[in-house]
């Protein structure tokens, strides 16, 4: 299902949002209206029932409330939705006016109902209706008179309300057609507002689509993005550099090793095509299976490297951290190299001691590519140091060897993929040939368990250094 516009969906929540507070307000104004009505109404009803009170009271009987009948009704003249009762003690009818609409039943029904005695002052509390609220048909108020002769009468006026009910209807009808009309206008115009406000976001995304493989490097402009779009761009122009950083380093890792592959392989072929070009004797095809099976170890080690490296960059990737002594562990390493060690002419001494908590398969394996790296490099009759020291937050692996150093330039480069500090690329004569991915699984290693792999590199040799991080 497609979704919804953005743009489309901030509009309809302004409008609804006007909506809303059409609504609150229309209401409000509507209910003081009705309120300010009803007591408009009723504080006419009081007025007229307390100045007929005043002009009955003049007279001397219920024959001279009939006589001045005009007198009494003077205070509703003039006003239709207003009709005036005057009862006898006995209930019967002295004299009406305009008693023929809607006021009629309820004059008659509401005689005898509740009335303000002749000695009590006249409040809107005394006022009587039928309906409730808004939908009220007639107000009435009902009040006795006290005449000359002692007699009292009973003076009902009511209020019809009709009229008030259709100007409250017209005025809802009205509030109802000025909310719809608002909440369209609202519509129309958030979508034009939000529709504009989305530009640089569509500028932004026009952008993104010219962004392809072979232009990682265009970056978005920031300047022109809105404040709130800053942050966004500024994060997909750095995502943009990492990917074009990733990409060619995998560019580089994809030449660098289809580059070592080929040595061996062309190596292979070679040996293999002189080898054929004529009959030879059972000697020298056995010195070229020999040569063979180096070039097929050769390239055995570098698969393996390139698998363990892919595998350690796995998120799911499985270590088995266990608590151990590290100088033991160096001596084993040591010993296993001792053969290839006496070959080069190198000795190999282990000194310091701590426990450490890692994974021993991978640290085993980090140390043992910096001591191969080591015999490599070291000269006969000189000596290399497996070290290990605590510091203040680690455990320090120093892998020391004499020799040439390492040029400055190429210390932070040494523990790159297929990276060697010579340009020739060729193999050193000493000890076994590399495949040019040792000191990349040291650093992946290191990765895996939180420390640093560094280098430094001086006159007095070369020192390989990993700090790993204590347990707390």
């Amino acid at each position: 299902m497609r979704c919804r516009s953005l743009t489309t969906t901030l509009a309809l929540a302004f409008a609804g949002t006007t909506m809303a507070v059409f609504a609150m307000v229309g209401s409000a104004l509507y209910s003081a209206l009705e309120r300010q009505l009803l007591l408009q109404d009723d504080n006419e009803l009081v007025l007229a029932a307390f100045h007929t009170r005043r002009l009955a009271n003049e007279l001397q009987s219920s024959t001279d409330v009939r006589a001045h009948a005009l007198r009494l009704t003077s205070q509703v003249l003039g006003n239709r939705a207003l009709a005036m009762n005057i009862h006898d003690a006995s209930g019967h009818v002295l004299f009406g006016h305009n008693t023929d609409g809607h006021a009629t039943g309820v004059l008659s029904s509401l005689v005898w109902s509740t009335r303000v005695p002749a000695t009590s002052p006249i409040t809107l509390a005394a006022i009587a209706q039928t309906g409730s609220g808004a939908r009220a048909l007639v107000r009435v108020l009902a009040a006795d008179a006290a005449l000359a002769d002692g007699s009292t009468v009973t003076i009902v006026i009511a209020r019809d309300m009709s009229d008030h009910r259709q100007l409250l209807d017209h005025y809802r009808d009205r509030l109802y057609g000025a909310g719809l009309a608002g909440m369209l206008l609202a519509f129309l115009m958030s979508w034009m507002l939000v529709h504009e406000s989305m530009r640089p976001l569509r500028q932004l995304s026009a952008s993104a689509a010219l962004i392809t493989v072979d232009r990682l490097h265009t970056s978005m402009n920031v300047d022109k993005a809105p404040k709130e779009l800053a942050a966004l761009v500024t994060s997909l122009n750095s995502m943009l550099e990492r990917l074009a950083g990733g990409f060619q380093r995998m560019s580089q890792y994809t030449a660098d090793l289809a580059h070592d592959m080929r040595t061996p392989l062309s190596n292979l072929r070679g040996a293999t095509e002189v080898a054929l070009s004529r009959t030879r004797i059972a000697e020298e095809y056995e010195a070229l299976l020999a040569s063979n099976l180096e070039e097929c170890d050769r390239l055995s080690r570098m698969i393996e490297s390139v698998m363990f490296l892919a595998r350690a960059e796995h998120p799911q990737f499985v270590m088995h951290m266990k608590s151990f002594d590290a100088h033991f562990e160096l001596t084993c390493v040591a010993q296993y190299f001792e053969g290839l060690a006496d070959d080069a002419g190198v000795r190999v001494r282990v000194t310091g001691d701590g426990t450490l908590h890692a994974d021993v398969e991978l640290f085993r394996r980090a140390v043992s590519n910096l001591l191969a790296n080591a015999i490599r490099h070291t000269p006969r009759g000189m000596a290399i140091e497996l070290r290990v020291e605590r510091i203040a937050n680690a455990l320090r692996v120093t892998v020391a060897n004499e020799g040439s150093r390492i040029e400055p330039d190429a210390l932070e480069r040494v523990f790159d993929r297929f990276y060697r500090a010579d340009s020739s690329r060729h193999h050193a004569p000493i000890g076994p040939p590399s495949t040019g991915l040792g000191l990349a699984i040291v650093r992946t290693v290191m990765e895996l368990h939180g420390g640093r792999a560094y280098v430094q590199s001086d006159a007095n040799g070369t020192r390989f250094i990993l700090e790993f991080p204590l347990s707390t």
